[in-house]
C-alpha cells in the first residue's frame, strides 16, 4: 500500500478526496484505495503551497501518517496534537477545508498552523515546536478527571524531540502512567531498512490483539506460583525488554515507562493502520516510532528537504522558485555576510543558532568556521545558556534566533546573561510583522520583554546598511547586546565603505522641523519619513528621529526635542504595552514634561493574525498613511508652550 508515484500535477475530474468532507468520510473507504487518497492529498498540497508559500516538505512527509490517525482514530473525540503544526496540511484537507485550502496563510484565509477557533479537530494552537507531549498529557489527564471517554495523540517530529520541553513531558507522562499516544514522525534518524524492517513486524505483531490477550495469560498464570509469582513475572518482562531492544532503538523511552513501538515504515499505510488498530486498545503511554521520507512524494522536495521546509512561490513543476524582480538583499543575508566578515577580523567570534543555520543566514560562516559554529537544536533556553558559559571564557558568542522563539528563553537571558553583565550578542531576526505564519510568528513582543532587562542593551537598524554598523558595534560592547531586525528584503541602500561603532544611545536626526516631533524604531523609519514629506505638502514640517535604540534612549536629544516641538508622535512595530513609545512616555514623565501631547503608533493589545507584512502594516496604522493619519490627529491637539525649558537646556 505504498505509493510508489509521485502526485501527477494537473486536473482531477473524479477525485476521491471531493468525498471527503470529514475524518467520518474517509472511514468509509477501503483500506486498498487510500494509496490513490494520498496521492491526490499531495497533489492538492503541492499545486496551493506553489502559490500561496508555506512548509511543504513537512507536511508532505506525513501524508499516510495523516490518513491512517484518522482512519483509525475518531477526531475530533480523539485527540490529535500536532507538534509546530507546519506538518497538519493534510489534516486540515482531511477535516473539511479542503475548499479554503487555496487561502492557505492569506490574509482572511486558513492559518498556516493547527487553530482550535478554525476547526473542532485543531485539538490545540501551536506552532513553536515541543509542546504537543506536555499539552496531550494535560489533556489526558483533564480526561481521567472527567471520566470521559477518547483518545490523546501527539505527533511530534524528531526535530522538536531535541528540546528539553519534548523530554519533560515525556518524563512525566510515565510517571503519571495516562493512556497517552506519542507519535514520533522521524525523518532524520538512520535506521537501516532490515532493522526497521524487523522490528516493525516484531513491534506489529507483539501488540496485536492474540499476543497482548497471550501475554495477559502468562502474566497471570506465572503470579499464581505462590510465593516466586511477582519474581517469575519480572523476569519474564526483563526478557521481552531485552529482546525488543536487541532490534530496536527504543530503550531510552522504554526507560521513560512508555511502551516502544516501532520503527513502523511511515508510508506503508497497511502498517500503520495496523500499528494503530493495536495501540489505541493499549493502555499506558505509548510511544509510536514512524519512519518518513520528508517531502514524500515530490522530487525536489525529497532531493532538498530543507530547501523546500517552508518556502515561498514556486513552480510546481520544476520546483523552482519565483523569485522576486528586486535584487536587494534580505536583512537575514546582510547579518550572515557580515557574520563572516566581523569573524574574519575577530577569532573570539562565534555564532549559535537553535536548528535553524539557513534561516538565519549563518549557513557561510557555518561553512568558513565550523570550529566556532553551534547548532544546538531546537533547544533556545541550551542556546542563551551556552552562549553565557562561552562569554565567560573569553568567546565573543551571537546567538541568533528569530524574535518570536527567543520568548522561551526569557529568564536564560535575564539570569544566566544579563544579570552577569556577559557580553552576549543576541541577532533578533524577524523582528517586527513578520506576516503569513501569524499569531505564533510575529516579532512583537521583543522590545517589551527585552527592555525591561538591567544591563541589556537594544537596538533596531533603520536600514541594510545600519544592521552592519550595529553588528560591528555589539562585537566591542562589555555587556548583553541585542540587535533586533525584519524580515524579508533590506531598503536597498548602498553600503558604507567601512564598517564604525555607533555610540550607544545615540540616537539620529533625519529630518528637522517645527511642527511635530516623529521618534521612529528600526523598520518604521522610512515610512516616517514618507509620511512627513506627505505631511510637509499639507503645510506642516515634522523633525523624524531615528531612535536607534530602544535601551538606553537618547534622554538629552528626545527631552530637548519633545520641549521645542510640544507634540510627539512614536512609530514602532512592537505592541503598545512597554515597548519603544512606553519607554518615550516614561523617560517625559520622570522629567516632568507631562503637558507634552504623545500619541503612540504600535500594535494594541493582540495577537496579530496573518497576512502580508503590507495588509497588516495598513490596517493597524503602521504604514506612510497611518503614520501621516497618527500625525494629523496629533496636529489637532494644542501643543504644548513653546520656549518650554528643560533641564537647562532652551527650546
Amino acid at each position: 500500500m505504498e505509493d510508489k508515484k509521485g502526485p501527477q500535477l494537473g486536473a482531477h475530474p473524479h477525485r476521491l478526496l471531493d468525498t471527503v468532507k470529514s475524518p467520518k468520510d474517509l472511514k468509509k473507504l477501503s483500506p486498498e484505495i487510500l494509496p490513490g487518497l494520498a496521492q491526490e492529498v499531495r497533489q492538492v498540497i503541492i499545486s496551493s503551497v506553489s502559490k500561496t508559500g508555506g512548509h511543504l516538505a513537512p507536511s508532505l512527509g506525513v501524508v499516510e501518517l495523516t490518513i491512517a490517525l484518522h482512519y483509525v482514530f475518531d477526531s475530533p473525540r480523539d485527540k490529535i496534537v500536532w507538534d509546530v503544526g507546519h506538518q497538519a496540511y493534510a489534516h486540515k484537507i482531511l477535516t473539511g477545508r479542503l475548499d479554503r485550502f487555496h487561502t492557505l496563510r492569506q490574509y482572511g484565509g486558513l492559518s498556516g498552523f493547527p487553530k482550535r477557533s478554525e476547526s473542532p479537530h485543531d485539538a490545540f494552537d501551536t506552532g513553536h515546536s515541543s509542546t504537543s507531549i506536555s499539552a496531550a498529557l494535560g489533556m489526558a489527564t483533564a480526561r481521567c478527571l472527567k471520566k470521559e471517554c477518547g483518545r490523546t495523540i501527539a505527533v511530534i517530529g524528531d526535530g522538536s524531540m531535541t528540546a528539553g520541553l519534548a523530554f519533560e513531558g515525556l518524563n512525566n507522562a510515565g510517571d503519571l502512567n495516562k493512556d497517552l499516544i506519542v507519535v514520533l514522525n522521524d525523518n532524520g534518524m538512520s535506521i537501516a531498512q532490515n532493522v526497521g524492517a524487523l522490528s516493525s513486524f516484531l513491534s506489529r505483531k507483539l501488540t496485536g490483539p492474540t499476543m497482548v490477550f497471550l501475554k495477559k495469560q502468562v502474566e497471570s498464570l506465572l503470579r499464581s506460583f505462590p510465593g516466586i509469582g511477582g519474581d517469575l513475572v519480572a523476569w519474564a518482562k526483563r526478557g521481552e525488554e531485552s529482546f525488543k531492544a536487541l532490534f530496536t532503538p527504543g530503550m531510552l523511552f522504554e526507560a521513560l515507562k512508555f511502551n516502544y513501538l516501532g520503527p513502523v515504515r511511515g508510508h506503508r499505510l497497511d502498517h500503520l493502520i495496523e500499528t494503530f488498530n493495536n495501540v489505541k486498545n493499549l493502555n499506558g503511554p505509548i510511544l509510536v516510532h514512524v519512519v518518513t521520507t520528508k517531502g514524500k512524494g515530490y522530487e525536489p522536495a525529497e532531493s532538498d528537504p530543507t530547501g523546500f521546509h517552508g518556502l515561498g512561490r514556486f513552480d510546481p513543476d520544476t520546483g523552482e522558485a519565483k523569485k522576486s524582480v528586486s535584487e536587494v538583499p534580505s536583512y537575514t543575508q546582510i547579518f550572515g555576510e557580515t557574520m563572516v566578515r566581523l569573524a574574519r577580523e575577530n577569532k573570539k567570534i562565534a555564532a549559535i543558532t537553535a536548528a535553524m543555520p539557513d534561516g538565519t543566514g549563518l549557513v557561510d560562516f557555518r561553512n568558513e568556521f565550523p570550529e566556532r559554529f553551534f547548532d544546538v537544536g531546537i533547544c533556545e533556553q541550551h542556546a542563551v545558556t551556552f552562549a553565557g558559559g562561552l562569554a565567560v571564557e573569553g568567546v565573543r558568542p551571537v546567538v541568533a534566533i528569530y524574535s518570536t522563539f527567543l520568548q522561551r528563553a526569557y529568564d536564560q537571558v535575564l539570569h544566566d546573561v544579563c544579570l552577569q553583565n556577559l557580553p552576549v550578542v543576541f541577532a533578533l531576526d524577524r523582528g517586527g510583522i513578520v506576516g503569513e505564519d501569524g499569531e505564533t510568528h510575529q516579532g512583537l513582543f521583543d522590545l517589551s520583554y527585552l527592555r525591561h532587562l538591567p544591563n541589556l542593551v537594544a537596538m533596531a537598524p533603520k536600514d541594510e546598511d545600519e544592521l552592519r554598523h550595529m553588528l560591528y558595534t555589539a562585537m566591542d560592547h562589555q555587556g548583553p547586546i541585542a540587535v533586533r531586525y525584519p524580515r524579508g528584503q533590506g531598503v536597498g541602500v548602498p553600503f558604507s565603505s567601512t564598517l564604525s561603532k555607533i555610540p550607544i544611545g545615540k540616537a539620529e536626526v533625519l529630518k528637522e522641523g517645527e511642527d511635530l516631533l516623529i521618534l521612529a524604531l528600526g523598520t518604521s523609519v522610512y515610512h516616517a519619513l514618507e509620511a512627513a514629506r506627505q505631511l510637509e505638502e499639507r503645510g506642516f514640517k515634522a523633525t523624524v528621529v531615528n531612535a536607534r535604540f530602544v535601551k538606553p534612549l537618547d534622554e538629552q536629544l528626545i527631552l530637548t526635542l519633545a520641549a521645542r516641538h510640544g507634540r510627539v508622535l512614536t512609530v514602532e512595530e512592537n505592541v503598545a504595552q512597554g515597548g519603544f513609545g512606553s519607554a518615550v512616555l516614561e523617560l517625559l514623565s520622570d522629567h516632568h514634561l507631562t503637558g507634552v501631547p504623545v500619541k503612540r503608533l504600535a500594535i494594541p493589545d493582540i495577537f496579530m493574525e496573518h497576512g502580508s507584512p503590507d495588509i497588516l502594516r495598513q490596517k493597524y496604522g503602521l504604514d506612510a498613511a497611518g503614520i501621516l493619519q497618527g500625525a494629523l490627529e496629533l496636529l489637532e491637539q494644542p501643543a504644548q508652550e513653546k520656549k518650554v525649558v528643560w533641564g537647562g537646556f532652551k527650546g
